[in-house]
């Protein structure tokens, strides 16, 4: 039987195992699911064995414990790739405007639906399938693998560059793949080679040492709900552009060629504001939306908080407001460098009448691959293989900082190959998976491997 017939054959059993997976709970913010997080952690580990891989073990970290595996036979002369992926998933809420519990996977058509559904669980278990058909039908691989899976990506993978820092040797490989993108479209699949860095940011607002009577007070002491919109407004311009000093400095314009790339990129701007259900588009004047929504730095307000929620109406003057807001950044901007600018500006601009303080809570750089590879090519092969047409080429919005991270401690090029799809509600209720992906995804990186092991690294 070749791998093929093996995936075809065992389409079933994938599935079973694949809502296994997903019936876990492995939030990973939240402390009360410690223990779902470690047995999802375990439930990983029984599956590398079960597929083949060698040296399989959960290693401890300072927070939730990660897994590795590998299978090193292939030959000096061919590639040795590292599969990325995470285990842990986002927290539910809010749970009412789930369809169906989201740890009790649902089968409607062919979409499966749990938390984890895209991100990441169904597209690392792609990867774990898709070496087990080569294992148990040909008892060898033709590259050698190496494979990671942590616990801690959806809360910025704290413990991660220290593993790798401390593990470079069990680590070192000659380039990453990741699946924990999306394809462009249905039946379109895509090759990610930019993804965005990301500055969050945290800014509190104090003005009185209580809540005050607005009638009594108003207009006698400065409001921080206010002083915090007056900050806010001066974030950014009607057009969307940036004021802070320096924001745009080190920015990497894109090239013509790039831009040609996204020009040629099928999107219907009218079917995307329908969908979001907007009257119109906004952003940085001088790019496309495909542009600005994947290629260009970006500004924005995550969540605001300040004086009287409740219903009905309370005259206070609140003593304190904030907010959170992100930055996205694109190849060259520094997270650090960014944060320090958004610091400085904010204490210039903000009011001498109230008390800010101004605290950061992760950064990421970005990251970009250059498209002209061999393993792209191999990508490129594999991938048409699979969906019959050509792949196409983006730069994705979110950002992966591990990705930064193999770059500069293993000299590692990241290549991401997603399997998910935009509409597929990761990070929000009733998040699912294509079924149809998810198979076409463990026949691709199969195909992949294959065509990897056409390649000669004798001379590398």
């Amino acid at each position: 039987m070749n791998y093929l017939d093996y995936i075809n054959s065992n389409k079933e059993r994938y599935l079973d195992e694949l809502k296994q997976f997903l019936s876990i709970p492995s939030v990973s913010t939240d402390p009360k699911h410690k223990h779902d997080v470690r047995a999802c952690a375990e439930f990983v580990e029984k599956k590398l064995t079960e597929a083949g891989l060698e040296n399989v073990k959960v290693y401890e970290t300072g927070g939730h414990p990660l897994v590795y595996g590998d299978w090193l036979y292939a030959g000096d002369d061919k590639p040795t790739v590292l599969i990325y992926g995470h285990y842990d998933v986002q927290p539910v809420d809010p749970l009412e405007l789930w369809n169906a519990p989201p740890f009790s996977p649902t089968i409607k058509g062919d979409k499966i639906f749990a938390r984890g559904a895209s991100d990441d669980k169904g597209q690392v278990f792609i990867h774990v399938k898709s070496i087990e058909s080569y294992l148990k039908t040909k008892g060898n691989l033709p590259i050698n693998v190496k494979i990671i899976v942590e616990g801690e990506e959806e809360i910025g993978s704290d413990h991660l560059d220290s593993f790798i820092e401390s593990n470079k040797s069990l680590l070192g490989c000659d380039f990453v793949l990741v699946s924990d993108t999306a394809m462009y479209q249905p039946g379109l699949p895509a090759i990610c080679y930019g993804l965005r860095g990301l500055v969050y940011m945290e800014v509190n607002v104090t003005g009185p040492n209580r809540d005050l009577h607005s009638g009594a007070f108003g207009g006698a002491v400065d409001n921080p709900a206010n002083a915090l919109a007056h900050i806010i407004s001066r974030l950014k311009d009607l057009n969307g552009e940036i004021l802070i000093p320096g924001f745009y400095d080190d920015v990497k314009e894109l090239t013509d060629d790039e831009r040609e790339e996204f020009r040629k990129l099928p999107f219907n701007e009218e079917k995307f504001k329908d969908d979001l259900g907007v009257e119109d588009v906004f952003g940085e004047k001088g790019y496309t939306t495909l542009e600005r929504k994947s290629a260009r730095p970006t500004l924005d307000v995550n969540g605001i908080w300040g004086g009287f929620q409740g219903e009905g109406a309370k005259t206070v003057l609140p003593s304190k407001a904030g907010a959170k807001i992100s930055m996205r950044l694109v190849p060259d901007q520094d997270p650090d460098k960014i944060q320090n600018l958004f610091t400085d500006y904010i204490k210039s601009i903000a009011p001498k009448s109230v008390k800010v303080e101004i605290s950061g809570t992760h950064n990421a750089k970005p990251a970009i691959t250059p498209i002209d590879s061999d393993e792209i090519n191999a990508a490129k092969v594999a991938l048409k293989r699979s969906f019959g047409v050509e792949p196409v080429f983006i730069r994705e919005g979110g950002s992966i900082p591990v990705v930064n991270t193999f770059q500069e401690l293993l000299n590692a090029p990241t290549i991401l190959i997603g399997f998910g799809l935009n509409d597929e509600n990761i990070h929000s209720p009733n998040e699912h998976f294509d079924l149809n992906n998810f198979y076409k995804g463990i026949e691709s990186i199969s195909f992949y491997f294959e065509e990897l092991g056409k390649l000669n690294y004798s001379n590398k």
